[in-house]
């Protein structure tokens, strides 16, 4: 018997180690895993790299107090600062908690310029921004919501269409009392759904004409997933507010909010914390994903990698287009709609030792570690097409 709590819906297949691309499971079994915890594992499992910076910590420190300096965490913030639009950095431990504090800068600023009833965020009905309170609130998705009443309140929807125009009536929903807009830069769990560039420069507009802030949740496409080190650099949009998470521990827990001058004013001491964020040995584990994946060279790599697999991916698509709807994404975070049911699909690829997970919209998910290697892509490609054979 499990003491775990059900919350988790886990498939009967347990791991004892992994090594890159690949996972070797209990019973001996060796899979190619093209969902790394999620978007997490940046680099894969055991990355060398990765190992000796938690070895070589671990031996000096690996917890302090934020009411000390932490050098690792000064050096971290300064990468990230110096590589994005940021001047400040705020450590966490997850997304979730990201996302959160990102929700209370943005409304702490309003308060510190006087302003303290403009607290209202507006997001995407549906998306996906954690599972914490606020946070399933913020998404505004019922399933997510249902049984964790009273309702969080202080946010406000919008739809974000397949169809032009992307955003319906928009202007109509911000209020005098909203304080910013959050989107997830590529909807993840809603169906990897990138929001067009056309689309976040829009955002920036109505934020900066309504005089209110833009937020854009980076923890899942952030840190190289797109091809970018970021997603939105790609629209030339400058936002406020940035949460990131997953990639940047590459499997370590590291959350992070990025901000500009302006709403990092707000953040004075004791409007925040948090015990974990922050601490050295997460620290030096982001700074070697930071060296890493910010290399030009590295990113490129991500851009050539995932050109060749969506190219092939589209490839099958034309060759079963009663199997496989369309072909979704950007860099290594890429969605297969599916016509038959997604969990059937999923279990066809897992039986043949391809590892995937779900998304909305009958979508499979397919997240790859940054530096996968072509015959690793060609692998999953065979396995892909194999299961739309046999599905056919």
């Amino acid at each position: 018997m499990s003491h775990l709590a059900k919350n988790y819906n886990r498939k009967k297949i347990a791991f004892k180690h992994g090594k890159g691309s690949f996972l070797y499971s209990t019973d001996n079994k060796k899979y190619l895993d093209f969902v790394q915890g999620i978007a997490v594992n940046s680099l894969g499992h055991a990355h060398p790299r990765l190992v000796k910076a938690i070895k070589d910590q671990s031996k000096k420190l690996w917890h302090v107090s934020n009411a000390f300096q932490i050098p690792e965490g000064e050096k971290l913030a300064k990468n990230l600062c110096k590589k994005t639009f940021a001047d400040y950095v705020m450590f966490q431990n997850s997304g979730a908690e990201a996302t959160e504090a990102a929700i209370k800068v943005a409304r702490r600023y309003f308060y510190s310029i006087g302003k303290i009833n403009k607290n209202r965020i507006l997001c995407i009905k549906n998306s996906f921004h954690g599972r914490t309170l606020a946070a399933i609130y913020a998404s505004g998705s019922k399933k997510m919501t249902e049984g964790f009443g009273p309702k969080v309140p202080g946010f406000d929807h919008i739809q974000f269409r397949d169809s032009k125009p992307r955003f319906l009536n928009i202007r109509s929903k911000i209020k005098k009392t909203t304080a910013a807009i959050m989107v997830e830069t590529i909807l993840g769990e809603g169906g990897i759904k990138p929001i067009p560039d056309k689309c976040l420069r829009y955002l920036r507009k109505i934020c900066n004409e309504k005089k209110i802030l833009l937020i854009l949740d980076e923890v899942q496409c952030g840190i190289g997933r797109s091809g970018e080190f970021f997603a939105f650099e790609q629209s030339k949009v400058k936002p406020d507010i940035v949460p990131i998470a997953k990639g940047i521990g590459g499997g370590f827990p590291i959350g992070a909010v990025l901000m500009n001058k302006k709403v990092a004013s707000g953040m004075t001491a004791g409007t925040h914390g948090s015990t974990f964020g922050g601490n050295p040995l997460a620290m030096a584990v982001g700074n070697t994903v930071m060296d890493i994946v910010s290399n030009k060279k590295f990113l490129n790599n991500v851009k050539k990698s995932s050109r060749y697999f969506l190219s092939n991916l589209n490839k099958i698509k034309n060759q079963y287009p009663k199997i496989i709807k369309e072909i979704r994404g950007r860099g290594l975070l890429i969605g297969i709609k599916v016509f038959k049911d997604q969990i059937i699909f999923i279990k066809k690829l897992m039986d043949n030792k391809l590892l995937t997970i779900r998304a909305a919209e009958n979508v499979i998910r397919i997240l790859p570690p940054l530096n996968v290697k072509k015959n690793e892509i060609d692998k999953a490609l065979k396995i892909i097409s194999k299961v739309c054979s046999e599905l056919k």
